[in-house]
């Protein structure tokens, strides 16, 4: 499987893709005459999709991107165009949002220099129980949807010297090589924390599946932008060579506004659709905690995986230590469910990253001194726990998304405090820390995504929401469930305060309610700005950028 290169792939991926672009020579008086010269990027969706192209056609207007997975295309329009098309085919508008990376925090001095950092994520969450018994979650393909993928040592080749690495798609250009470049670094840190082959200094391997062949999938180009159109065909490319490198779990480490709801939003169905082809997408929860609500896109999307941060507080061998990492963000989401569904390590984690990156050249505090960097962030948690997906899959190639999601929910490890009761509340930690080795001993299959039909809600006739609520004094809970499952979001705990992770929280305390129900929230009007409120609409004019969830404080 390792010798068929990504030139290979071009061959059949590239004819799908020159097959669906659209090339118009068009003569002068053929132009559509404007009454204003000022246009805009949207992303237009209808029910027929070959309709809404030949309508596009009609008026002489050439799509920068043909977004087939959710039957929309990319143009920019003038409003008078926009309204033209209005009028002659019922359609869907969303703005083609900007895309970038986030600005750097100004904490970056805290700092620790190390030369060789020691591997520890994998001893913590139990993957190298698996890698004791030769599972190193190879076949099992994970596409990285970021800045890019250097091919460095460790990531070009797995345990035994094989080739792994299929190269990189570049969805900005719409072209496919075996060596893709990563100007920024961020996508290169990511992929080396679920798949570097390497060792540190005592023989341990740093990557939770360090055989695990790797894609990039690269939306976001060398300043750090993107448009969601990017994103959306990187995700489309995805499905299009799923089942040919066994693409099975997709990694999005970036979070950004929540505009509409989770069903409106281009890129939610682009990730709904994936998860639906049966690849499991792992994505960040976002860098913007502690507050509540704080969820972004794609993270709100209920039927993915969604990551938070824990930190082990610079102490790997005392686990009563560990901490929620503050900058996590927080569920539950504007449609009620309760995110994120599982946490995992992502303060100060090293990982792999050319030295003539963005990131490297602007922040040489944080190298060791030769390629790897420490970084904190939901980003780098969402890498775990994407390399723990592969483990699972390699050991059990059957599991659908919905039974992955499942067993890493149900093995997962609550923090508790010495009285037994929940050390963060469930918007805060979900079923709490991954655990690699039980969950590959797990057996449960219906614990996730119980009463959500994907179908229904892609195709509009049906939508969902989930049982979190508030209460007059502002703290959230979960229908139907006990004083245990309240957030007292006004007594918050001391963020120098740590818990040990237990086991066996269990996981139906996540219930799922069918039917987008209004009745099931008690909606706020007239909060103080200033409290900790439960929003009652989306604000549909948020301009501010998605994010990849670059550095923050490290914890």
């Amino acid at each position: 499987m390792f010798n068929i290169s990504i030139k290979q792939l071009a061959k059949s991926v590239l004819i799908f893709s020159s097959a669906v672009i659209f090339i118009w020579t068009l003569s002068d008086n053929e132009v559509l005459k404007e009454q204003t010269t000022t246009s805009s990027s949207y992303i237009v969706s209808a029910k027929n999709y070959q309709d809404l192209k030949h309508k596009v056609a009609e008026l002489h207007i050439k799509p920068t991107h043909e977004l087939s997975i959710i039957n929309a295309l990319a143009i920019n329009l003038t409003k008078q165009q926009l309204e033209m098309l209005q009028s002659t085919i019922e359609i869907k508008v969303s703005a083609n949002h900007q895309v970038k990376l986030s600005g750097w925090n100004s904490g970056l001095g805290k700092g620790i220099r190390r030369w060789q950092p020691s591997s520890v994520v994998a001893d913590y969450i139990g993957a190298s129980n698996a890698h004791s018994y030769n599972n190193f979650g190879g076949g099992v393909t994970i596409g990285f949807l970021d800045t890019g993928l250097d091919q460095l040592i460790g990531l070009s080749n797995d345990l035994y010297g094989r080739d792994k690495a299929w190269g990189t798609y570049d969805a900005i250009n719409n072209t496919v090589s075996n060596y893709g470049k990563d100007d920024s670094g961020h996508g290169t840190h990511v992929s080396s924390i679920a798949g570097n082959s390497d060792y540190d200094i005592n023989g341990k391997i740093y990557g939770i599946a360090p055989n695990a062949p790797l894609v990039g999938i690269k939306a976001f180009d060398a300043t750090g932008k993107a448009t969601y159109a990017d994103v959306i065909r990187g995700i489309q490319w995805a499905l299009s060579v799923k089942d040919q490198i066994n693409l099975r779990v997709l990694n999005m480490s970036f979070s950004g506004p929540v505009s509409s709801y989770y069903w409106e939003d281009p890129l939610n169905q682009a990730v709904m659709k994936a998860w639906q082809a049966g690849i499991v997408v792992v994505a960040s929860a976002g860098n913007k905690g502690p507050a509540p609500m704080t969820i972004g896109v794609p993270g709100n999307v209920p039927y993915i995986i969604t990551v938070g941060a824990m930190t082990d507080n610079y102490s790997t061998d005392i686990n009563n230590d560990d901490k929620l990492a503050t900058f996590s963000s927080a569920g539950p989401t504007y449609e009620a469910f309760i995110k994120p569904e599982i946490l995992a390590p992502g303060g100060h984690i090293s990982g792999l990253m050319s030295l003539d990156s963005q990131i490297a050249i602007d922040h040489p505090e944080f190298s060791d001194g030769g390629r790897y960097f420490e970084m904190s962030g939901t980003s780098q948690a969402a890498a775990v726990v994407s390399g723990a997906v592969a483990l699972l899959l390699t050991e059990n190639p059957t599991l659908t998304p919905d039974q992955v999601k499942c067993r890493l929910m149900a093995s997962a490890h609550p923090a508790m405090k010495t009285d037994g009761s929940f050390a963060y509340s469930v918007f805060q930690q979900g079923s709490g820390v991954i655990n690699v080795k039980d969950a590959l001993v797990n057996s449960a299959t219906s614990c996730a995504n119980q009463g959500l039909n994907i179908a229904k809600d892609l195709d509009g006739s049906e939508h969902f929401s989930g049982s979190a609520n508030v209460n007059a004094a502002g703290d959230f809970y979960v229908n139907g469930l006990g004083p245990e499952y309240v957030w007292q979001v006004a007594a918050t705990t001391d963020p120098n305060i740590g818990y040990a992770w237990q086991n066996n929280l269990a996981v139906d305390l996540l219930v799922w309610k069918t039917g987008f129900n209004i009745d099931l929230l008690v909606w706020k009007t007239n909060f103080d700005i200033n409290l900790l409120v439960w929003k009652t609409s989306v604000d549909f004019n948020n301009t501010e950028a998605i994010n990849i969830n670059n550095w923050v404080d490290p914890q």
